[in-house]
């Protein structure tokens, strides 16, 4: 008989300790340990006497036209062309931001069997769910229920070829003593679901919680497990929702999809430049247009900068949407090496829209929508501004240069500021002129 002990893991991070503490000595939070049954008794070696299976490398026959599409634009675009059969997918994101919505959605959408596991609704709550979503699919099957057993016996008998459990937390094995949510559960739950979906060559797609930092919740080792990490994001106050893939074994990580909430659910954003662009104001000081690259698309934002007088000792640094710390880079570098005087001001930076930039493309638009704002002057909003600004003041080239341009000259831009080092890859054109700059104070001289 198997022995059991006890044991306490951190339900953010998996550190473990044989008794109960109040903080976290690995991640420093407060209040995350649970209590946990393990077993002690050691396994006995599984030798295998049977006959196993092994194949060469150039005898295995497999190709991208296997996956399985959506027919969600965005959806198969992040996951890199669509559902690899066979591969796990986890999909977090904060509640009530549509992850329950969007695979719903593109469930709907796939021809093929689906089995939609529930263990949050009632099957009556799934079908108005369904009905609000416009789903019609006689090949939609829902189940709600919350043992593994139970549910490996439904796919066994329907044969489906993509699974989605809504949630991983509700999910439990009923030979565990553990309860539903914890980590032994999670793991225990996630570790069979990926065994049986590689043996039986269907996909699944596990919803996941989060915890309040905007980890998913659960140990570490449910996110090396699975194929593909997709992440939901988007602010309570915009309806714009951002699919980001932050791990993926059959595509990049690079791609994102944009959607819009509506109240029949999520609607694909094809071109999100337009829309982010949309309410922009025509002359405003502060206001300035830049590119970034996500994954193999351009996407124009909008960069909005406030520079205020302060009125204590410590002037605010706030960003919303921009790497907090690049901002303070970016403010000495303008003291320094362009005479913009900011240090006894408040600066406020905001990407419109919602969406968060990661790439340094953006530090010349950042650096001049603040100079705008600070001697109140507007930038021609017909100009768009490419470009990563180093500690020395230099204008850095950026990758993806004519993709960017292209994109600027279809949403009617007359004028880009680029890296001098990048005009040697641009192909002259009429439509939208170039201007270099070498450096960050030779470029907000020539805008302002």
């Amino acid at each position: 008989m198997a022995k059991t002990k006890v044991k306490y893991i951190c339900s953010n991070c998996g550190y473990e300790t044989l008794r109960w503490i109040g903080k976290c000595p690995e991640c420093e939070s407060w209040n995350t340990f649970t209590e946990e049954i393990v077993e002690t008794s050691p396994r006995k070696a599984n030798i295998a006497k049977s006959k196993f299976s092994y194949s060469k490398i150039t005898d295995v026959i497999a190709s991208d036209e296997e996956r399985i599409i959506t027919g969600i634009t965005e959806f198969d675009r992040v996951l890199g062309g669509g559902i690899m059969p066979g591969s796990v997918i986890l999909l977090g994101g904060d509640p009530g931001i549509g992850k329950s919505t969007i695979a719903m959605q593109a469930a709907a959408s796939i021809k093929e069997k689906v089995l939609y596991v529930t263990g949050e609704e009632s099957e009556k709550q799934i079908k108005l769910r369904s009905t609000r979503l416009k789903v019609k699919s006689e090949s939609f099957f829902i189940q709600a229920e919350t043992e593994l057993s139970n549910i490996l016996g439904a796919i066994k008998e329907i044969k489906p070829s993509v699974v989605i459990i809504d949630s991983i937390q509700t999910t439990y094995r009923s030979e565990l003593e553990n309860s539903p949510g914890t980590i032994t559960q999670i793991r225990e739950c996630a570790a069979l679901l990926m065994e049986e979906a590689k043996k039986n060559h269907y996909s699944v797609i596990i919803i996941g919680h989060v915890t309040k930092e905007g980890m998913i919740a659960g140990p570490k080792i449910l996110e090396h497990m699975v194929d593909t990490v997709l992440q939901f994001e988007g602010e309570a106050n915009h309806s714009f929702r951002i699919l980001r893939a932050q791990k993926n074994r059959f595509g990049s990580t690079n791609e994102i999809g944009v959607f819009e909430m509506y109240e029949d659910g999520l609607k694909e954003v094809s071109n999100p430049s337009e829309l982010f662009l949309s309410e922009r104001e025509k002359q405003t000081p502060g206001s300035v247009v830049t590119s970034s690259i996500e994954g193999s698309r351009p996407i124009l934002l909008e960069v909005q900068a406030l520079v205020t007088p302060s009125n204590f000792g410590y002037p605010q640094r706030v960003s919303n949407g921009f790497d907090q710390k690049r901002l303070s880079i970016l403010l000495a570098v303008l003291e320094k090496r362009a005479n913009v005087r900011a240090s006894v001001h408040n600066v406020f930076v905001n990407i419109a829209g919602g969406i968060r930039v990661i790439e340094p493309a953006a530090d010349l638009a950042v650096c001049a929508s603040i100079a705008s704002s600070l001697i109140d002057k507007v930038i021609d909003n017909q100009t768009i501004l490419i470009g990563e600004v180093g500690l020395g003041g230099e204008i850095r080239s950026v990758g993806h240069i004519d993709k960017r341009i292209t994109e600027a000259k279809k949403l009617g831009f007359k004028t880009a500021i680029i890296p001098t080092g990048n005009m040697k890859s641009i192909k002259q054109d009429n439509a939208i002129k170039i201007i270099t700059a070498d450096n960050v104070k030779d470029a907000i001289e020539k805008l302002l």
